[in-house]
């Protein structure tokens, strides 16, 4: 009886293979969102800038499989974060509520993002863009 790990195709072994760097891009994402989410517990964006770090050196690696969708996803979803919180930056200085508001929002995208991408990656799944 054949083992399941030598049934695998050699794409499909290499998409299994970034599983466990996807869960670690994807948990330091978390800690992050969820932090973005929850007053005074904010860990910082050092951990935000580890797992884009992470997702940049490695993405090559996951070319010609699914995994490709989730690492472009994480960074996607990094960028277009930075960049709705730096717009809405000046909120902050002109009217703390509607900053508030904004930001609380993008955390909640941000959030929504990258559960969304480790359900899909527990399945084995691609990303639609």
């Amino acid at each position: 009886m054949a083992d399941d790990y030598t049934d695998v195709q050699p794409h499909d072994q290499k998409a299994e293979d970034l599983k466990a760097i996807g869960w670690v891009s994807y948990l330091l994402h978390l800690i992050v969102a969820v932090g973005a989410v929850m007053p005074g517990a904010q860990p910082g964006a050092v951990l935000l800038l580890v797992a884009l770090v992470i997702d940049l050196v490695k993405k090559s690696d996951a070319e010609g499989t699914w995994q490709a969708s989730h690492f472009s996803w994480r960074i996607r979803t990094v960028i277009w974060a930075g960049v709705l919180y730096l717009l809405t930056a000046p909120l902050w200085a002109l009217f703390i509520f509607p900053g508030w508001i904004a930001w609380g929002l993008i955390s909640l995208w941000f959030l929504y993002r990258i559960v969304r991408g480790m359900v899909a990656m527990n399945k084995s799944q691609a990303l639609d863009a």
